[in-house]
């Protein structure tokens, strides 16, 4: 006789201590798991199931944990809610090699449960109370007794600039591996290695922090946002070993983007506050100018518009006074300083609801942007362009626009990109039912591009 499946108390009880019901929570995980690339079909009636006895497949469990983390703004854990073990070591160590190494097996093996890892909204506040020192003993004791000088440290440099023009022409999913392969095997031994300065070691640790933020960011790109957050939170380790001041609150702000990026604001103003906190006097003015307005993203996102006004003011400010001043190498990888803070100022005021605002800063952010150089970002502005275009129902306007965007986005291997490609075809099927000229020949043109594989 099958014995009978003893109902999961535990989940049952984080349930009902977040207050939602089973169809809230069945959508919740389908939202976290399409961040990490999954599509779920999770309903009301699997939530049940789990809670009478059943197991989630795959990497539900976690997602199911992720989603009541969000619920309850703390860190559920999937043994806490009876499901099992994390299959993923811990977010955050207290020796940054042994976790890159880690993480570009994982990467190199293809490990589907570390691809579709969950984005931790818990892990957003990890860098808050990060214990810089204990790490910076760990890589003291490290050393191989292998010697690097400033050579090999410039080749990584130029390796990684490479990585990073091919990255904004095709997209993340363009040698996401290959840059991942590199950062293993060849720049992480380099660390454990003894250096003629001090000067030189950090140097090392530096173009390691931008590597790893490289491949952070192309797998935020191709929407592996967990795998994305993993490597964000290596290259703020690493950063801190370099700079702490400078680069760490550099770190600071990738991280904040992408929990903005990903709808998920909490922590994000403590995180670029002290990001302020920490370059305040350690930074040139254009680089302190990104810095604020990633802050007033921040704020807007949280709904302090107030804050967010005064930020968007100081990051115009700090910008036209730090005009001439060299930055540094970190900062300049995000493009030309001018077309980031208006882009950023858009994404601002859009989620204030300012649209015409919010469009002139998108148009003004479209200048340095060269389709030769930075397609895909030029892609992602002309549609945050339509979209604000339309929202101010200037219909056949933001056709055309979404034309526009068509033309750049097929060509590269990007979900973020093919996220947009989705609202293109959605909107160009409310257009057509609305007669908007030229909204039908479009939503047909956009129905025959196919997406790029995402990992490569």
């Amino acid at each position: 006789m099958t014995p009978r499946k003893q109902p999961n108390a535990a989940l049952a009880g984080v349930i009902e201590e977040a207050g939602c019901t089973y169809q809230a929570l069945a959508k919740a995980v389908r939202a976290v798991a399409a961040e990490a690339g999954q599509t779920l079909h999770t309903s009301p009636s699997a939530v049940h199931s789990w809670v009478a006895g059943g197991t989630p497949t795959g990497r539900t469990a976690a997602y199911l944990a992720e989603a009541l983390t969000r619920m309850l703004k703390r860190k559920v854990t999937v043994p806490e809610i009876g499901l099992g073990s994390d299959s993923i070591g811990e977010a955050i160590t207290i020796d940054p090699l042994a976790t890159a190494a880690d993480l570009g097996r994982l990467v190199m093996h293809r490990r589907r449960d570390f691809l579709t890892l969950a984005f931790s909204t818990a892990a957003v506040g990890l860098p808050l109370t990060y214990d810089h020192q204990a790490a910076a003993a760990t890589l003291r004791a490290a050393r191989t007794g292998g010697r690097v000088g400033i050579a090999e440290v410039a080749t990584v440099r130029q390796l990684t600039e490479s990585f990073r023009a091919a990255d904004n022409r095709l997209g993340g999913g363009h040698g996401l591996t290959t840059a991942t392969s590199y950062l293993t095997d060849t720049v992480v031994p380099m660390l454990q290695a003894t250096y003629p300065t001090t000067e030189v070691r950090r140097s090392a640790y530096g173009a390691a922090a931008e590597l790893a933020t490289l491949v952070g960011f192309k797998m935020h790109d191709v929407g592996r946002e967990g795998a994305a957050q993993r490597f964000y939170l290596l290259g703020f380790q690493l950063a801190c070993e370099a700079d702490p001041a400078g680069h760490g609150a550099w770190m600071l702000r990738a991280l904040t983007h992408q929990a903005l990026d990903l709808g998920q604001p909490l922590h994000t103003v403590q995180l670029a506050e002290a990001g302020l906190a920490r370059a305040r006097g350690h930074v040139d003015r254009k680089t302190e100018a990104l810095l604020l307005v990633t802050a007033a993203r921040a704020y807007g996102a949280s709904g302090q518009g107030r804050d967010a006004g005064r930020a968007l003011l100081a990051a115009e400010d700090a910008m036209l006074a730090g005009a001439g001043s060299d930055m540094p190498g970190y900062a300049t990888a995000s493009g030309p300083v001018a077309a980031t803070v208006a882009s950023h100022m858009g994404r601002t005021l859009t989620e204030m609801g300012d649209h015409p605002a919010a469009e002139r800063h998108y148009r003004s952010a479209m200048t340095g942007r060269l389709r030769e150089i930075h397609q895909r970002t030029r892609a992602l502005t002309i549609a945050n362009i339509a979209k604000s275009v339309g929202a101010q129902r200037r219909h056949e306007e933001a056709v055309a626009l979404w034309g526009q965007f068509l033309d750049l986005a097929g060509e590269v291997s990007s979900d973020r990109s093919k996220k947009e490609l989705a609202i293109l075809r959605s909107t160009m099927t409310a257009y057509a039912k609305r007669n908007i000229t030229g909204a039908a020949a479009l939503g047909e043109r956009a129905a025959l591009v196919a997406p790029r594989p995402s990992i490569g």
